[in-house]
């Protein structure tokens, strides 16, 4: 059985927002649904300028791979403790991180983060960060006793967050998912910031907590179609699913990602029962601008995805292959020809982010060479509404 807990975040201030997930009940089915108003009100420019003239928002998620501090808790990775760690390695780590994020030009605006230790890593990237007008809000998040949460830092205020766990057989899932909210030039979105479960352990064990997440999203989107029906919806991080994962296991078992494709339709179950009931615990991936589903029923949830059509061979490379685990995944509000719009998503695949083969460039604690075993993915939103101030501010 899964159970849900979703906590509110302790405190909010313009200079940051820091949330910790609860720990899981276990027992009977437990919800909890609490989001809280972050503060806000700082004014300043920040927009971008898009390709045909128009303001941008720059997103970018990465899988920094185990970005500990340097003190030691107790609950680090072997190599990262004892005399193998220590605080001059994770300075210089920093300031690796924050160089190549300075190298690409322009920094993004909202940047989350994978496998990020605790708040305070975030806050040390975020000051060693010097291009643009830095990072004033921060929101972490994490299981009690696990090593490693999601982080984002934002130019834009955040004006609700939330931290979504999940627990199945009464054990906490490693992360939870993180709710938050923006609203710029009046127009809100919303973003779901993910670090699901791995395959450690084989596919089909580790399958049904990324599925759980899954479901928690699925829930989340509904209910905000209810009550904010034209705000957009956007996936990111890191889903360790690949957006063909249908097919790279033969087309005969549905995952938490699948395509809109009248196999997978067939094998997932659907026979004219209703998306609320049959679309329960898997995101449903198109390639369509919208991405409303072609062969599920009309009420079920599509989301598009870059790698169907503008992302190359992948950000992550094991066993000699490239793998497309990490994602944004777009609603149809990105698409409505109105406020925030899809313009284009990439890869940052040259270095120092890849090393001389094109391989990610993975981070070696021992030697101290390397940024992360992932490829960031950056996306670009433009913005094709009205809009007078360009400005911090609002609630949704």
């Amino acid at each position: 059985m899964q159970h849900e807990q979703t906590e509110a975040v302790t405190g909010g201030s313009r200079a940051g927002i820091h949330g910790r997930g609860g720990r899981p009940k276990t027992g009977t089915l437990a919800l909890i649904l609490l989001l809280t108003a972050a503060g806000c009100g700082a004014k300043g420019t920040w927009f971008g300028t898009s390709k045909d003239g128009k303001e941008n928002i720059r997103i970018m998620t990465w899988n920094v791979q185990a970005l500990f501090d340097g003190t030691e808790r107790g609950n680090e990775y072997n190599e990262y403790r004892g005399t193998a760690w220590n605080q001059e390695k994770y300075t210089a780590r920093l300031n690796g991180l924050a160089q190549a994020l300075d190298n690409l030009g322009e920094t993004p605006d909202i940047l989350a983060l994978e496998e990020v230790e605790n708040d305070g890593v975030l806050k040390d990237l975020a000051g060693r960060i010097s291009s643009g007008h830095g990072y004033r809000w921060t929101f972490f998040a994490n299981n009690p006793g696990h090593s490693l949460g999601l982080g984002v830092l934002s130019r834009i205020p955040f004006t609700k967050t939330a931290a979504h766990s999940l627990s199945y057989r009464d054990k906490a899932i490693p992360r939870p998912v993180l709710e938050l909210w923006v609203e710029t030039r009046g127009t809100p979105m919303v973003l779901f910031v993910c670090h699901w479960k791995s395959k450690l352990g084989g596919e089909d064990a580790t399958g049904k907590p990324r599925r759980g997440a899954a479901r928690i999203i699925l829930r989340r989107m509904r209910e905000i179609g209810k009550t904010h029906p034209s705000t957009p919806v956007l996936i990111m991080g890191d889903l360790n699913e690949n957006h063909d994962e249908f097919y790279r296991r033969g087309g005969v078992v549905t995952g938490a990602l699948i395509p809109d494709d009248p196999e997978a339709a067939e094998v997932a179950g659907f026979g004219g029962t209703p998306a609320s009931a049959a679309q329960a615990d898997f995101l449903i991936l198109s390639n369509k601008k919208p991405p409303v589903p072609e062969f599920f029923p009309p009420d079920a949830v599509g989301l598009y995805s870059p790698w169907m059509e503008v992302l190359g061979e992948g950000s992550y490379y094991y066993r000699d292959e490239w793998e497309t685990i990490d994602h944004f995944l777009l609603s149809s509000g990105f698409f409505d020809g109105s406020g925030w719009e899809f313009d284009e998503c990439g890869i940052a695949e040259s270095p120092p982010f890849v090393n001389a083969r094109g391989h990610p460039n993975a981070y070696n604690p021992r030697t101290g060479a390397g940024l992360s075993d992932h490829l960031p993915l950056i996306l670009t939103l433009r913005f094709t509404g009205s809009g007078a101030s360009g400005e911090y501010g609002g609630d949704p």
